[in-house]
C-alpha cells in the first residue's frame, strides 16, 4: 500500500511538472503572439462634432415651428455625432417630454452632449439673484434627467443698454449700472455660481461659463469668475463668436479650461455680424491644449440652415481631424 501511494505521488509530481512548463512555454508563446498583435499606437483623432438646435432655429419666429423632435431627426441624417439642446426651443420641461427627446436621440445616434440654458446674476437686488441662482439649479436638474454632462452658463448684463440689437452694434460694450462698479458686479456674479457648485457636483453636470456678452465678454472676465470659485464643477464653454478682437488671443487663455467648444459659422452673412474664422488656426489651439472633447456648431447666417448646416459640418469636420 504505502509503495503504490509513494508512486502515485512521484507520478503527480512529474505531471505537474510537466504541465507547468508546459503552460511556461505557451506564456512565452501566448506573449509574442499578443506583442506581434497589438496595432500601432493611434496618431490622429477628431473632435467629435456636435450641432445645436439653435442653428435650425436662430429664433426666427415660434419655437413650435422648429421643434427639438426635428432638430433631433435633421442632425442625425446630416451625420452629426451630437446635438447640444437650446432650453428657450424646447416645449416642455415635464419629464414625459425630457425622456422621449432622450429615447429619439438614442435611436437616432446621436449624444445629448450639451445643455444652452440662460441666467443672468448681475443685479444689485439679492432677491433677482437668488431667484437665478434657483432658476439655475433647476436647470441643472434638467441637465441630469436628460444625461446631458455639461451646460453652458451666462454671467449676465449689466442691462444699460436694453436691445440686444443696440448691444451688438456696441460691440457687446455697455455701461456699468449708474452707482456701482465693475467689481461688485463680479463679486455678485462669483457669489451666485458658488451656489451652484454643489448641484452641479451632486447631479454630475459640468457648467461651463460662456464668453457670452455681459462680465464675461472677455477671456479676462470670464477666467475671473473661473479662477475664482476654483472648482472642477465650474469650466468654460468657449465660443469661437463671441469675441469682436483678439480673437485668437482671447481663444487661447480659454482653450486649457474650456469643456464645451461652440464653433460659429455665417454662411449668408450673420444676423448682427460676421465674422472670418480660421477654424484650422482654432482647431490648433485647442490640439495645443488637448482639448478632446465636443464642437457644437452654432450656425448663426441667413443662409437656409438646410444647405449650410451640413457645409458647416464638413468645415469643422475638417479642420477638428488630426493625422498626427
Amino acid at each position: 500500500m504505502k509503495s503504490t501511494r509513494r508512486k502515485f505521488f512521484k507520478n503527480a509530481m512529474v505531471a505537474s511538472a510537466g504541465i507547468a512548463g508546459f503552460s511556461h512555454v505557451n506564456m512565452i508563446r501566448s506573449a509574442s503572439l499578443a506583442e506581434d498583435s497589438i496595432p500601432p499606437p493611434v496618431t490622429g483623432y477628431r473632435n467629435r462634432i456636435g450641432v445645436s438646435t439653435y442653428s435650425f432655429w436662430q429664433f426666427n419666429g415660434p419655437r413650435e415651428n422648429t421643434p427639438v423632435e426635428k432638430c433631433i431627426e435633421d442632425a442625425a441624417r446630416m451625420g452629426f455625432d451630437g446635438i447640444e439642446l437650446l432650453l428657450m426651443q424646447m416645449t416642455s420641461e415635464e419629464k414625459a417630454y425630457l425622456q422621449k427627446l432622450k429615447r429619439l436621440a438614442f435611436h437616432s445616434g446621436l449624444d445629448l452632449m450639451g445643455f444652452s440654458t440662460h441666467q443672468g446674476f448681475v443685479y444689485p437686488e439679492k432677491e433677482r439673484r437668488d431667484e437665478n441662482v434657483k432658476l439655475t439649479i433647476r436647470q441643472i436638474e434638467l441637465a441630469y434627467q436628460l444625461g446631458i454632462p455639461t451646460m453652458r452658463l451666462n454671467t449676465g448684463r449689466w442691462g444699460t443698454i436694453r436691445s440686444f440689437d443696440d448691444l451688438m452694434a456696441n460691440k457687446g460694450i455697455e455701461p456699468v449700472l449708474e452707482g456701482y462698479t465693475e467689481d461688485e458686479g463680479f463679486k455678485w456674479v462669483i457669489d451666485a455660481v458658488a451656489q451652484c457648485i454643489p448641484k452641479a457636483e451632486e447631479c454630475g453636470v459640468v457648467l461651463g461659463l460662456e464668453n457670452h456678452w455681459g462680465l464675461g465678454r472677455t477671456a479676462e472676465g470670464v477666467m475671473r469668475i473661473v479662477n475664482a470659485i476654483n472648482s472642477p464643477w465650474l469650466m468654460v464653454t468657449a465660443d469661437t463668436g463671441n469675441f469682436l478682437e483678439n480673437i485668437y488671443e482671447q481663444l487661447e487663455m480659454l482653450a486649457p479650461k474650456t469643456f464645451l467648444v461652440q464653433a460659429k459659422t455665417y454662411f449668408g452673412g450673420g444676423k448682427w455680424y460676421s465674422l472670418d474664422l480660421d477654424y484650422n488656426k482654432i482647431a490648433a489651439i485647442f490640439k495645443k491644449h488637448n482639448y478632446r472633447g465636443y464642437i457644437s456648431l452654432e450656425f448663426e447666417g441667413g443662409e437656409s440652415p438646410d444647405t449650410a448646416i451640413p457645409k458647416s459640418l464638413a468645415l469643422l469636420r475638417e479642420a477638428f481631424t488630426f493625422n498626427a
